[in-house]
């Protein structure tokens, strides 16, 4: 088994609309599996993470104990823009249609 320490990384940096910053590492390899075509790894990143916000805001919506409108709202909103980036719905993409 391979050291941990020889697998190379990728470092992504995010900045946020209100001036605050952070850094994720990932493995460059795992960029490379889940890239679509010649994605870069900023895209790759972009649309794991809007893929990941979508399915949270799914589950915390459609299965979680509380309605709330706002929730819906965000909700909504998550999807809207998925189905912008993707051109797909968020049920369509992953077969998790309510």
């Amino acid at each position: 088994m391979a050291e941990t320490t020889d697998v190379e990384t990728t470092t992504i940096s995010i900045s946020a609309d209100d001036d605050t910053t952070d850094e994720v590492t990932v493995p460059t390899g795992l960029l490379d599996l889940v890239a679509e075509g010649d994605q870069t790894a900023a895209e790759t990143v972009g649309d794991v993470t809007l893929l990941s916000f979508a399915s949270r805001a799914h589950h915390i919506v459609h299965h979680g104990e509380e309605t709330d409108p706002e929730l819906d709202a965000q909700e909504e909103r998550i999807m809207e823009l998925f189905e912008e980036r993707f051109g797909v719905t968020f049920g369509e993409a992953t077969g998790h249609q309510h």
